[in-house]
């Protein structure tokens, strides 16, 4: 019995090494340009990830699309970032906007291939999200990328498909926009989202 109650406490020793958080859900991405395999972390960032399944499980991010694409070549903010965006662009959301969950509160943090909400004041995230390339800490809690130090709610990671994602940001984007801050970062060929579903 204490060898069973000794291999048990190893155990969770090393599940909380990994830093991997508990009780994560998959979801496929299905995109015009391949597939991308997501984990998100309900329990680490329930408000967020909560929003994004409920927009998954019910199919309302079907037929949205990864429109822009974000590198320090064509960056309007600072510091320079390194991200695409994708959701359903101007279209009304079918849920009220999320109380914003910081990384400072969740513990999560903008590294490579994290999946954060994109935001303008918090407070206002809904449909709208991010995909990280390279590590991206301005982003965080306390980053100057924001000048309200709030950061985005980091919710997720990509599993599988990073590929597919660096694929989009090295994607053509100079779309004529009279946004001065989004101008050489509209995708000239948005990748549309053929479904999204749990694995």
């Amino acid at each position: 019995m204490k060898r069973i109650v000794l291999v048990m406490v190893l155990l969770a020793a090393l599940a909380a090494c990994t830093g991997k958080p508990a009780q994560a859900v998959r979801v496929l991405l299905q995109t015009s340009l391949g597939d991308i395999e997501l984990e998100l972390y309900p329990e680490q960032a329930p408000v967020t990830a909560g929003n994004f399944l409920q927009l998954v499980d019910g199919g309302h991010l079907d037929g949205g699309a990864f429109y822009r694409t974000v590198a320090p070549e064509n960056d309007n903010g600072s510091p320079p970032i390194s991200v695409i965006q994708g959701g359903l662009g101007d279209a009304e959301g079918p849920f009220a906007p999320i109380v914003h969950e910081t990384t400072g509160a969740t513990g999560l943090r903008h590294r490579d291939g994290s999946l954060s909400m994109a935001r303008a004041e918090v407070g206002t995230a809904s449909t709208e999200f991010f995909i990280c390339i390279g590590d991206q800490p301005a982003l965080d809690y306390g980053g100057t990328r924001n000048a309200d130090g709030q950061g985005f709610a980091v919710f997720g990671r990509v599993v599988a498909g990073m590929d597919v994602v660096r694929a989009i940001h090295r994607a053509p984007a100079d779309t004529p926009t009279d946004e001065a801050y989004f101008r050489n970062q509209l995708l000239n060929e948005p990748v549309r989202f053929i479904s999204l579903r749990r694995l």
